[in-house]
């Protein structure tokens, strides 16, 4: 790279020699040039004297100090310049440290790469870098660079200090006016927003591009061949809708963790009418069928199973009991289980009658009450 300024950083009484270079390459940009529409050739700018309405040469162009609302120019030369005392010309004066916090982003104009300028600046220029590093802290000083003076912030990045030019704080101007009046947010709203920012993710840098750019490379490309260029695919939103915000809150965190075709799907279902379809079937009702409701079928096996069948399942099981002690099976006898059972329906019987029997006395003795 190429040195744009020469100069020093003064650290209290140290002095750090250092090169300048630009950090930053806007040729990169899409630029344009000015032509004629009826044949294409390209419009040139010629300095022209507003008194003789000649074209002046490069060489006589000079510079003037015009003040706001005063038609007068003040003619200065260089000479006049370098006359001023401006001890920051070739030295950079580290005027505080202070938190980078401190420093509003809208006040950064231009970036620098300083570096070392000779092997005796290499280690004080370590030190103040490592220092900032390690302190967390930036540096505010005064340059004076192409003709001016500004405000620089020096602060440790890569390996290396790098110089922010930064706006006097006049040159700020008030946001009085745009901001709109006070509006109400719900509670839902602002978590839903914070869970957004959350779900996004961090930013990858090599994922950046200037599509831009290369959509009007693919245009030049395409007009130099003699083609027509690609139509832009069609957006599928307008310019200015009216919104819900929590449901559109909701649905860009659906996406953002990964669920958006998805969720979108899922929405769009359950709000399907159900109109004109038959009933589901109960087989088909998936897991609820492993559950405790039974069909009336299995019901009814149920009950069935637990009749006569399992019964003489139990009578068979009791049969093939323990062995004696001899080693022998010992045979359960039917005969003395239907035995029992018959004395069991005997007395049953026997009971009944009984009841019966006492239902008649008791009877036919109210009877012979009534009677006398």
């Amino acid at each position: 790279m190429r040195s744009i300024w020469n100069g020093s950083i003064s650290f209290g009484l140290v002095t750090i020699p250092v090169k300048t270079y630009s950090a930053t390459d806007r040729t990169s940009s899409v630029s344009f040039v000015r032509i004629h529409d009826k044949d294409g050739a390209q419009v040139q700018y010629r300095k022209i004297c507003e008194l003789d309405g000649e074209e002046v040469p490069n060489e006589e162009v000079g510079k003037g100090y015009q003040a706001p609302g005063d038609e007068t120019v003040v003619p200065i030369t260089d000479e006049d310049l370098s006359q001023l005392p401006m001890p920051t010309a070739k030295t950079l004066s580290i005027l505080s440290f202070v938190d980078p916090a401190e420093i509003d982003p809208l006040q950064m104009d231009k970036a620098y790469y300083l570096g070392p300028n000779g092997a005796s600046a290499t280690k004080p220029y370590t030190l103040l870098r490592e220092a900032l590093e390690h302190h967390r802290k930036v540096a505010i000083g005064k340059v004076a660079m192409r003709g001016r003076e500004s405000l620089a912030m020096l602060r440790a990045y890569d390996q290396a200090i790098v110089m922010h030019t930064l706006l006097w704080p006049d040159q700020i101007r008030s946001a009085t006016g745009v901001a709109p009046d006070d509006v109400g947010l719900r509670e839902n709203e602002l978590t839903l927003a914070e869970t957004l920012m959350d779900s996004l993710g961090e930013l990858d840098p090599a994922e950046l591009h200037d599509d831009y750019r290369e959509a009007v490379e693919e245009l030049v490309a395409a007009k130099v061949e003699g083609g027509e260029p690609a139509a832009p695919a069609a957006s599928g939103t307008s310019g200015a809708q009216v919104i819900d915000l929590t449901a559109a809150l909701e649905k860009s965190v659906r996406a953002a963790q990964g669920g958006g075709e998805s969720g979108a799907r899922a929405e769009s279902a359950s709000v399907t009418s159900l109109r004109g379809r038959k009933p589901a079937k109960k087989s088909e009702a998936g897991p609820r069928a492993s559950g405790p409701s039974r069909t009336p079928a299995k019901q009814a096996a149920k009950k069935t199973s637990s009749g006569p069948a399992s019964a003489k399942k139990t009578t068979g099981k009791k049969t093939a009991a323990a062995k004696t002690s001899g080693g022998r099976t010992k045979a359960a006898s039917p005969a003395k289980k239907t035995g029992t059972s018959a004395r069991a329906s005997t007395a049953g019987a026997a009971t009944k009658k009984a009841s019966k029997s006492t239902a008649k006395k008791a009877t036919g003795a109210k009877t012979g009450r009534k009677t006398g």
